[in-house]
């Protein structure tokens, strides 16, 4: 009869504790990425309301620059091109 290779019981309780700690983190890493996407999602619809807003803005006002904080405005005074002789 061969004799069974084995590591001991304490040593097996701490190997399973801490594989279990990194598959713990995986798992919330996981979670984490997967907020992140949703966010990332999120932004980008904002972004093309946001797009949508400028252009009603621009149609509205013309070419201006707005502050967001008292919603004042200034036009912008696109320079002409200087060409060179």
């Amino acid at each position: 009869m061969s004799k069974t290779n084995k590591i001991s019981e304490e040593q097996l309780k701490n190997l399973q504790e801490t594989v279990g700690l990194i598959q713990n983190g995986q798992a919330q890493l996981g979670g984490i990425e997967l907020q992140k996407h949703k966010v990332l999602h999120e932004i980008a619809g904002i972004e093309v309301k946001l797009a949508e807003l400028q252009k009603e803005l621009e149609e509205e006002f013309g070419k201006v620059s707005i502050n967001i904080k008292d919603g004042t405005y200034e036009e912008i005074v696109e320079e002409a091109e200087v060409e060179e002789v």
